[in-house]
């Protein structure tokens, strides 16, 4: 039901924060899952969370962003590519319709927070 839903969203909506904001990194360096580990309790249990989540990381060269005289800004995945490439991959376009947008938001905020702060475009490549 609906509640399902909202629970997925959430779970990857954390996901998504922790992954785009160094979390992958940070925990790359310690080699082994902690117990509290976000990548762990955050993880997507549906199938079709799996797959979009899965989906979102094969985006890192579909971004879309934009660059000016102060600096750049991520505006969101392409969403044509990545329709074209959920297609080829067989993820249902309503799965990601409903959940790859979740994990957008995430991603443009945590790269958008690393350029203002750093002056350097964060991580793209998922």
């Amino acid at each position: 039901g609906s509640g399902r839903a909202g629970r997925g969203k959430k779970r990857l909506s954390a996901l998504a924060e922790w992954h785009y904001g160094g979390g992958a990194e940070y925990c790359a360096a310690c080699g082994e899952r902690c117990p509290e580990c976000p990548a762990f309790l955050s993880r997507p249990r549906s199938v079709e969370g799996r797959a979009v989540w899965s989906l979102a990381q094969r985006l890192g060269g579909q971004v879309r962003a934009v660059a000016g005289i102060n600096g750049g800004a991520v505006l969101g995945f392409d969403m044509v590519a990545a329709l074209a490439l959920a297609d080829a991959l067989g993820v249902p376009r309503a799965a990601v319709a409903e959940l790859l947008p979740v994990i957008e938001s995430e991603m443009v905020a945590a790269m958008n927070k690393t350029t203002e702060e750093t002056g350097v475009r964060g991580d793209w490549d998922g």
